[in-house]
């Protein structure tokens, strides 16, 4: 750590009551963006002294500031195993080893912070869970270089890693600093293209008057304004989260005070509590994408139909999403929205054998990776847990109507697919007077769920957790059992009948879009269903493991039959790719 470095933060913290690392961590924040400022305007002939430029920076951040000489280490030994794996281990399961290793140093980083218990305290397990997603991915791109491009999709395609990078080239992907203690995170092809510059070129055939402006000979379009917008945004999350959280903070809901108020006044608190937890997530995101967006990394092509640029390549978060959301998925969609994109592309997908949808092991391996990621706090679990619940309780992953015409065993339970029709005309296509009670009431079931199922994770700990849920009766898993328990019981099939008698002719048969989209952060869409999906699964290879017993003359038991398919299902990772 410089000399001296530390006397204007503990002066600043004992001003405004913050403590020093959380002041520091901040300023690493806005710091970055006169840092970026210099970073694009290092010529683009020179990628090499962009690279060496980011990692002065970062080591600054690293040790000038946070003394953090073992997070060092730390980076150093995840991002030099991840390299050597991708380096020299060849075959299919190369990223598997690369993803055990990498979760596993975590984890072992997580249980530390944890014991520690000094959540004031800046550590590199934020950096660190930053990086994983990075490196996860940049096993997975090279894996994917190494294959006939026949065998890759879209994404694939454009994320694979043909040619290891240099030693410079991989750590300015490792250690760029706008994104290094909070995200966002990207893959490495992004970072080469921006460092090469040819993210910035226009396809063939735009119109020239619609290509963004530049200043000098720079490609980097002027992003300045946009930039200085989600600084400004940052900075009033920021002031928000600081004058907010002395009003609504743990103490109160685990307080005395807290069981003097009405039911309805603990669930505002609560929701209170929640709202003032993410101002920070809404603050710190915002202002390390604003740097981004300064250094240029955050482009994101340009409106062929506007001609506007633009810069929402890293966004992580969208605050209006959240905070108006009328279902689970427009809530989670639009929370850590990177995070999202890393499980879906490099777990979900990946886990799942060619020419198949996605199942039960894909939905169970995602849950977990979303877990574990985060770390082991029981809350972390018990907000998780629940909130798969809540999505099949609340499903909104497609248009409702689709699947009132299917089978009836082909219906899952949620407000939504037989609730939401009766307030549209019979051809779905227009709300009736009566739908802006719907919405209402679907905003305000969706907001005091959330309120009630993420307290755990910003209370952490098992004792809190069931303390606050008691003083507010467990309101949320009331609903969720009772809901249950209504479309179990003959109210389900007699909706059905009436949403055909209503809104018959029916519309013709599709397939369901539920199977198209991955669980938002790893929560699995229909916990009910996934279990059903595994039995089945477990049924048909014993099935065809007794088909070729018999063709063999042999038999085996029923009981080892169980085993062996159960153990193949939940414990076998699949070598095969989407």
């Amino acid at each position: 750590m410089l000399p001296y470095i530390n006397a204007p933060f503990e002066y600043a913290a004992g001003s405004i009551g913050a403590s020093v690392d959380e002041l520091k961590l901040i300023a690493t924040f806005l710091l970055s963006y006169p840092l970026a400022g210099v970073l694009k305007r290092i010529p683009d002939a020179k990628p090499y002294q962009k690279n060496l430029f980011i990692i002065a920076v970062s080591l600054f951040y690293l040790v000038g500031l946070f003394d953090l000489w073992d997070g060092i280490r730390t980076l150093l030994i995840s991002s030099v195993g991840a390299y050597a794996i991708a380096s020299y281990i060849d075959g299919p399961f190369m990223p598997w080893i690369g993803f055990v290793f990498l979760m596993g140093h975590m984890s072992v980083n997580h249980v530390y912070r944890q014991f520690l218990n000094a959540p004031d305290r800046v550590d590199i397990t934020g950096a660190q869970m930053v990086l994983i997603m990075k490196l996860t991915a940049f096993c997975w791109n090279v894996q994917d270089g190494r294959l006939p491009e026949r065998d890759l999709n879209d994404f694939q395609k454009e994320r694979a890693i043909r040619q290891l990078p240099g030693i410079l080239d991989y750590a300015g992907y490792v250690l760029f600093f706008p994104s290094l203690f909070a995200g966002p995170a990207f893959d490495y092809v992004e970072y080469r293209r921006w460092i090469e510059t040819t993210m910035f070129e226009m396809p063939a055939g735009t119109d020239p008057s619609k290509y963004p402006p530049t200043r000098k000979k720079r490609k980097i379009p002027r992003s300045g304004t946009p930039a200085a917008w989600k600084a400004a945004a940052g900075f009033f999350w920021i002031f928000a989260f600081i004058k907010m959280s002395g009003w609504y903070n743990n103490e109160l809901v685990l307080g005395d005070t807290y069981l003097q108020y009405g039911f309805t006044r603990r669930v505002w608190l609560l929701y209170m509590l929640g709202f003032t937890a993410r101002l920070k997530y809404y603050g710190v995101w915002a202002l390390t994408e604003g740097s981004c967006i300064l250094s240029g990394i955050g482009f994101k092509g340009v409106d062929t139909k506007t001609g506007r640029v633009r810069w929402n390549r890293l966004q992580n978060v969208n605050p209006w999403g959240i905070e108006s959301a009328q279902n689970t998925r427009a809530y989670l969609e639009n929370w850590n929205m990177n995070t999202n994109h890393w499980l879906r592309n490099y777990m979900y997908l990946r886990v799942t054998p060619k020419g198949k949808k996605p199942g039960f092991r894909a939905s169970l391996a995602t849950f977990i990776t979303s877990a574990f990621w985060h770390g082991f706090y029981p809350g972390y679990y018990l907000t998780f847990v629940l909130a798969s619940f809540l999505q099949t309780v609340a499903k909104s992953v497609f248009c409702p109507l689709i699947s009132e015409y299917m089978n009836a065993d082909d219906a899952k339970p949620d407000f939504r697919r037989h609730v939401r029709p009766f307030f549209m005309s019979p051809d779905g296509k227009t709300p009736l007077p009566s739908k802006r009670y719907y919405d209402i009431l679907s905003y305000l079931a969706t907001q005091t769920a959330f309120s009630f199922c993420t307290a755990p994770f910003v209370l952490l700990t098992l004792p809190a957790s069931i303390t606050v849920w008691s003083r507010v009766y467990f309101y949320c898993l009331i609903g969720v059992a009772a809901s249950m328990a209504f479309f179990a019981s003959p109210a389900k099939p007699w909706l059905i009948k009436e949403l055909r008698k209503r809104n018959a002719p029916a519309v013709p048969r599709t397939a369901s879009h539920e199977s198209l989209n991955h669980p938002m952060m790893g929560l699995p869409n229909d916990p009910g269903q996934e279990l059903d999906d595994i039995v089945k699964e477990v049924k048909e290879e014993v099935e065809a493991r007794r088909r070729r017993g018999s063709k063999k003359g042999g038999s085996v038991s029923f009981d080892q039959d169980i085993k062996a398919a159960v153990q193949e299902r939940l414990a076998k990772p699949s070598g095969k790719q989407y």
